[in-house]
């Protein structure tokens, strides 16, 4: 799950760039909603460690 709050994230910075030099209107959603997405997963991802006595890291 981690590694998918990752790629989220990753794919929120590239629409965000892309939002903020070159297609502002829909990348720009686009990368409100993946960082929204990576945010509640990274969130979930921590709970779920350390629900299970893993480390956080």
């Amino acid at each position: 799950m981690l590694s998918w709050a990752l790629v989220f994230a990753v794919f929120a910075i590239v629409a965000g760039a892309l939002g903020f030099f070159a297609l502002a209107g829909v990348a720009a959603l686009i990368a409100k909603i993946a960082l929204l997405v990576f945010v509640v997963m990274l969130v979930v991802s921590l709970v779920n460690r350390r629900g299970r006595g893993g480390p956080l890291v």
